[in-house]
């Protein structure tokens, strides 16, 4: 029993800041990349890996998220829930980014993605150096992505509130792992390019 309670002390809590707050959360994972890891020199694939996250990295923060972690070909971001509009658009780009990497190309790989969006409640700290989120959000985005079809974005009911004005349609129930059967996601539907800017515009 000492020994019990000693370790439990060790574990909670753990060392400095962790704020509970309203997050948006987006994962991207890269579909197919253990064949591409097969078929390709390491050294290229290597490269091709790095310069598919570099490019979701800076996708995501030119939209104002902020990378938690990356780890071989999956992205994990998030936003404020009240900027869950601008989380969506990232996650929508994703998609179009990987297409055209220029890289990608240049090996003969064609790159296609896969997102999850969710929303909620989630505890924020430092852990080794390294922001992180906890929470029920963060493994509902991981299964939505998941459960997605390669090209697709899926999004969570408490998201889709705070995105009326974004093209989405319901998606069949899903069963995801830890949250039972027919759990509900909507699809979100390709998003209209903007037009070109009139002459008159600043």
């Amino acid at each position: 029993m000492m020994k019990v309670s000693v370790m439990a002390d060790l574990l909670l809590p753990l060392p400095g800041d962790h704020d509970s707050t309203m997050a948006c959360l987006v994962l991207v994972d890269l579909v197919g990349s253990t064949a591409m890891a097969t078929t390709l020199p390491l050294r290229n694939y290597q490269t091709l890996m790095q310069e598919f996250v570099q490019v979701m990295i800076l996708s995501f923060e030119a939209r104002g998220g902020q990378v938690l972690q990356h780890q071989g070909d999956a992205v994990l971001a998030w936003w404020p829930l009240e900027q869950a509009g601008a989380a969506c658009v990232a996650a929508a780009e994703a998609h179009t980014r990987a297409a055209r990497l220029t890289l990608a190309a240049q090996l003969g790989q064609q790159l296609r993605v896969r997102a999850g969006v969710s929303g909620g409640e989630v505890i924020m700290g430092v852990v080794g150096r390294q922001d992180s989120a906890y929470g029920l959000p963060v493994n509902y985005a991981t299964r939505l992505c998941g459960a997605a079809q390669p090209g697709q974005t899926l999004l969570c009911d408490s998201v889709l509130g705070y995105v009326p004005h974004l093209p989405t349609r319901p998606y069949e129930p899903l069963h995801l792992r830890g949250f039972g059967d027919n759990c509900r996601a909507h699809l979100l539907q390709p998003l209209p390019t903007p037009g070109p800017r009139a002459a008159d515009e600043s």
